[in-house]
């Protein structure tokens, strides 16, 4: 798709003077310029980049009332002043589509996709923030947009991707977090939608979320809805753990989003010669491990914090307490490694960065 196939609307004022860029919070401010498409009469119509700003929707649309919408988050990276990294596109964009057939949202291509993502870069590419541990996060998004009151598939949708400059997104930045299982709540079984990113999965976690940080935690550790001891993955990322000298991560059984670090993650790992494990584990299974002395590492990963150490998880009265103040070996190696190709420090041997020329 070329810059003629879609309508390109620059903004009269630019916001980016009001930007502290030492002091980013996650979320909070957004770029000049966001991309929008619109489906009807079964077909995306042209696609345009506008000014940030408010839409336009009326009290009937039908995602407020029935959900049906789906949502991805990636980063792109300041290089040199030259260059913009986006990590892994391509794999984003199949995580999107997935999502969007989850919930009978029409797919999208991914040359529509990477090319908002090339056009809105390049004219906000003085938005990407260049100090280390920051990024550009993006954040594309589709909802049902029928005016109608009717629990049914919508035949109108809005396709939106936005940017904002952001820092770290745990306020520990890269300290160690504290974990807890969410006593009596659970988050997806299989068959349901936990493998879409879906906004209904994540407003059914909020309330268990949030009593865990009442409780001075930072997020909670999720197990699996039918047995209730199975790790599955916490509220914003997947979760990894180091026995011994074995990565053990939760398979995808259907209930688990399917990260995209969380996949850097497992093949970093076995390039770099550990036994690799994708299978069940219990929450015994880690405290045994734990209590033996085989547990040498837990952390978590996403897009939004890239690996997150983790320094304490709770269950049922018991804790496991592991380096409270620094990451572990591995999990630091994760951390470098990733960023290293995110930040083209380090060569960029999977074909994992997708380049934006400015």
């Amino acid at each position: 798709m070329t810059n003629t196939d879609m309508q390109i609307n620059l903004t009269d004022n630019s916001r980016i003077h009001e930007v502290d860029f030492n002091d980013l919070q996650f979320g909070k401010i957004f770029s000049d310029h966001m991309f929008e498409c619109h489906y009807e009469d079964g077909a995306w119509n042209k696609p345009e980049i506008n000014p940030y700003g408010p839409i336009e929707v009326t009290p009937a649309m039908n995602a407020l009332h029935y959900a049906q919408t789906v949502f991805e988050g990636m980063k792109a990276f300041y290089k040199d002043e030259n260059t913009i990294n986006i990590f892994r596109p391509e794999v984003h964009h199949q995580r999107f589509n997935n999502s969007c057939r989850r919930v009978c949202i029409p797919e999208t291509s991914y040359e529509m996709f990477i090319s908002a993502l090339d056009n809105l870069i390049r004219l906000d590419h003085q938005w990407v923030p260049k100090k280390p541990g920051t990024a550009l996060y993006i954040r594309p998004f589709i909802f049902a947009s029928d005016d109608l009151l009717a629990a049914r598939v919508s035949d109108k949708y809005s396709y939106y991707i936005i940017t904002s400059p952001v820092g770290a997104y745990y306020k520990e930045g890269f300290k160690p977090v504290k974990l807890t299982t969410p006593n009596g709540y659970v988050r997806a079984v299989n068959g349901g939608t936990g493998e879409a990113k879906t906004g209904g999965n994540y407003a059914a976690s909020f309330l268990p979320a949030r009593k865990a940080q009442q409780n001075g935690y930072t997020q909670v550790l999720w197990l699996d809805a039918i047995e209730n001891k199975y790790i599955e993955e916490v509220g914003t990322m997947n979760i990894h753990f180091l026995i011994g000298d074995t990565l053990v991560t939760p398979a995808l059984t259907g209930s688990i989003l399917p990260g995209v670090t969380r996949r850097s993650v497992i093949q970093l790992a076995r390039e770099w010669g550990l036994n690799v494990e994708e299978r069940r584990i219990s929450i015994d299974e880690v405290f045994d491990a734990y209590d033996d002395g085989d547990l040498k590492e837990v952390f978590g990963s996403g897009t939004a914090a890239v690996v997150s150490p983790v320094g304490l998880i709770e269950h049922n009265g018991r804790t496991i307490r592991l380096d409270q103040d620094e990451p572990g070996e591995f999990t630091q190696r994760c951390y470098d490694e990733i960023t290293g190709i995110q930040y083209g420090r380090i060569e960029d041997t999977h074909n994992w960065v997708h380049e934006v020329k400015i």
